[in-house]
C-alpha cells in the first residue's frame, strides 16, 4: 500500500505545485503550509510516528490541491474533512485508554504508523487525483450532468468518512459497548475480537461517518447529496469492515492494514454505484 499510494499521491503533490505556481502561487502557499502544519502538529501530539506524520501530510496536500475551487479559501478544500478524521481519531483512540490498555487492544502510545495511515487515507487520495479524474469523466459509471469536481469528492469524502466511522466504531466500542458480538453468527466475543461488533461502537461510527460527510460536504459547498452518498458509503464501508475483520482477517488471509484499505475502497465503490443506478443523484 505505502508503494501504491505515497508515489502516487508525492507525484500528484508536485505537479500540482509546479502547475499552481505559475497560475496562483498563493494555492501552493496555502496547501504546503496547511498540510504539513496539520502533519507537524499530528506528530507532536504523537498520534502518529514522524514518518506516519509525513505520509498524512504528503496525502492532505494531494487532497487539497484536488478540491481547488475559485475564489480560492484555504477552508473550502479537503483540509476541513483531513481535520475532522484526525480529530476524531485522536479523541477516540484516547478516550478509556486505562480499559484498552488491560484489555490489550490500546493503540501504541508513538502514534499510528506510516501503513495505518495509509491504510486509512490512501483510498482517499487516489480516487481524488488527476488520473481518476480522466477516468471516471470517461467512463459510462457517473451521470453526465454531475459537477466534475463533487463527483471525484464523493468518493474521496466517502473513503474519509468511513475511515473516521472505522476508527471511532473499533476505540469507542471497547469503551461502552460491553462483550460484543461477532458479525457474522452473533456471538458474544471478547472486545477487540476481529469483525466484533456492539450497538454503542456501531452508533459511534455512524455518527462519526456523519460528521465528516458533513464537513467534506460544507467545505466543497455541497448540497444534500452529497452528504448522502458519501455518508452512506462510509457506513457501508463500516459493516463491509467487520465482515473483512470475521472472515479473512480472522483467518490470517489479510492484516488490519489490508481490511482497511479495501474497506475505504469499498465505501468509494458503494458511493460510486449508488451514482450510477439512482436517478437524479447528480451532484450540483
Amino acid at each position: 500500500m505505502l508503494l501504491a499510494v505515497l508515489p502516487f499521491a508525492g507525484t500528484d503533490v508536485l505537479l500540482a505545485c509546479f502547475g499552481w505556481a505559475t497560475e496562483s502561487a498563493v494555492v501552493v502557499i496555502w496547501v504546503i503550509g496547511l498540510s504539513a502544519l496539520l502533519g507537524l502538529i499530528t506528530w507532536r501530539l504523537q498520534a502518529a510516528t514522524p514518518a506516519a506524520a509525513a505520509a498524512g501530510a504528503v496525502i492532505t496536500a494531494s487532497l487539497m490541491f484536488s478540491t481547488v475551487e475559485f475564489p480560492y479559501e484555504p477552508w473550502h478544500t479537503a483540509l476541513i474533512p483531513m481535520l475532522a478524521v484526525s480529530l476524531l481519531a485522536f479523541v477516540a483512540t484516547r478516550a478509556g485508554r486505562g480499559k484498552k490498555e488491560r484489555l490489550g487492544t490500546a493503540e501504541a502510545r508513538r502514534g499510528r504508523a506510516a501503513s495505518q495511515v495509509v491504510a486509512n487515507l490512501g483510498v482517499a487520495a487516489l480516487v481524488a487525483s488527476e488520473p481518476a479524474r480522466i477516468w471516471l469523466l470517461d467512463s459510462r459509471w457517473l451521470p453526465r450532468a454531475a459537477h466534475a469536481p463533487r463527483i471525484l469528492f464523493v468518493l474521496a469524502l466517502a473513503a474519509l468518512a468511513e475511515a473516521a466511522a472505522d476508527t471511532v466504531s473499533s476505540e469507542i466500542g471497547q469503551v461502552l459497548g460491553g462483550r460484543p458480538r461477532m458479525i457474522t453468527t452473533l456471538r458474544r466475543v471478547e472486545p477487540g475480537r476481529n469483525g466484533a461488533v456492539s450497538v454503542a461502537g456501531t452508533l459511534a461510527g455512524v455518527v462519526a461517518a456523519a460528521i465528516v460527510a458533513g464537513a467534506g460536504s460544507w467545505a466543497l459547498r455541497g448540497d444534500w447529496k452529497l452528504f448522502e452518498l458519501s455518508c452512506a458509503g462510509a457506513v457501508f464501508g463500516l459493516f463491509f469492515d467487520s465482515l473483512l475483520g470475521a472472515t479473512l482477517e480472522e483467518y490470517g488471509w489479510l492484516n488490519n492494514d489490508a481490511v482497511n484499505f479495501l474497506s475505504t475502497a469499498s465505501a468509494s465503490a458503494f458511493a460510486l454505484g449508488m451514482m450510477s443506478v439512482l436517478p437524479h443523484s447528480g451532484i450540483q
